[in-house]
């Protein structure tokens, strides 16, 4: 083959030479392959010039393989057959031999919570599995859907771009955490102290503004605002001042500094559902449906009181002088 064509050779054209040699004339390999009778012609002259000899030779009213002919498709043949089963029969996801990387978007709410436990259940289910975490709030995750950033992520999303799919999975409450050692609350606190009171906030926008002055349009006294509710528990331990964060994020907390207490709020409060979003391209990769499907589990089961794979709750008896949640 000369070099000038072989580096650029059309490989449909050695798909042409198989119908050919098949049919056993140009007439019948065009209505193979759904192509006119001099589209068929044109491509055997291009695949003539690129092997440099003549691969059929006439016979009758069709064509018949030369020599050179016979041993090209010999060679060609089995590779074309190959290529076709792996474009018609992809190989089926299996999690337990996979290695596919999933990026997994995480607001600071959930991070704590599921994370742990969604690599608990896949180390039992995918243990060739890696996840890429990263932190999303409301304002960032769609840019990091939409731009393919993440593959999926939980987090809170007023409005959704039309290539990203939502499910709510998720709706938690509110409640006032805080440092029995230095302030006394009992099981609630009344409206007029907890205003009196100084407070730790989370404000995305780094302000001083909370979920409180935004849905009660009520001021407090912020001592302290905080970009993300990892911190929470470090700057109240010890002080008077209250928190008021998510059920789940206090369970992370307390975990962490089991000093300190929750109370219930002096009003209603609920949150806006945490949603499994995903973009459209991923919506049938079978990698991606696998894991939505395992956080919607572990999900369920942490809501329950279990650890994924558990069918007993874990011991959910409160500490001396807990609240509750």
């Amino acid at each position: 083959m000369q070099d000038s064509y072989g580096r650029d050779l059309d490989l449909n054209l050695l798909r042409v030479l198989v119908a050919v040699a098949d049919a056993g004339s140009v007439t019948g390999a065009a209505a193979r392959l759904y192509l006119t009778q001099p589209a068929v012609s044109a491509a055997l002259r291009r695949l003539h010039e690129a092997v440099g000899t003549q691969l059929f030779v006439r016979h009758g009213r069709g064509v018949a393989l030369s020599k050179p002919g016979e041993r090209m498709v010999a060679s060609v043949r089995p590779h074309l057959e190959a290529l076709l089963v792996a474009a018609l029969s992809p190989p089926r996801f299996d999690p337990l031999t996979s290695q596919h990387v999933i990026r997994l978007g995480l607001s600071d709410t959930t991070e704590g919570w599921i994370l742990p436990a969604l690599l608990r259940a896949l180390a039992v289910r995918a243990p060739k599995m890696a996840v890429v975490a990263t932190g999303v709030q409301f304002r960032t995750v769609a840019e990091a859907l939409t731009s393919r950033r993440v593959d999926l992520a939980l987090s809170v999303l007023d409005e959704v771009p039309p290539n990203v799919q939502r499910e709510a999975v998720f709706k938690g409450g509110f409640v006032c955490l805080y440092d029995p050692r230095k302030t006394k609350l009992g099981k609630a606190i009344g409206e007029r102290a907890y205003f009196a009171h100084e407070h730790v906030i989370v404000s995305y926008n780094g302000d001083l503004r909370g979920i409180v002055e935004d849905l009660m349009g009520k001021t407090r006294k912020v001592r302290c605002s905080l970009n993300s509710f990892s911190h929470v528990g470090d700057v109240l331990e010890g002080t008077a001042m209250l928190a008021t964060v998510p059920e789940t994020v206090a369970r992370q907390l307390m975990r962490v500094r089991p000093k300190l207490r929750t109370a219930a709020l002096p009003f209603p409060m609920s949150g806006t559902p945490i949603e499994l979003l995903w973009p459209n391209a991923v919506d049938d990769d079978e990698a991606s449906r696998f894991v939505r499907q395992v956080v919607r589990e572990v999900i369920a089961a942490e809501l329950k009181g279990q650890r994924w794979g558990e069918g007993k709750p874990k011991d959910r008896r409160r500490p001396r002088g807990s609240a509750g949640w």
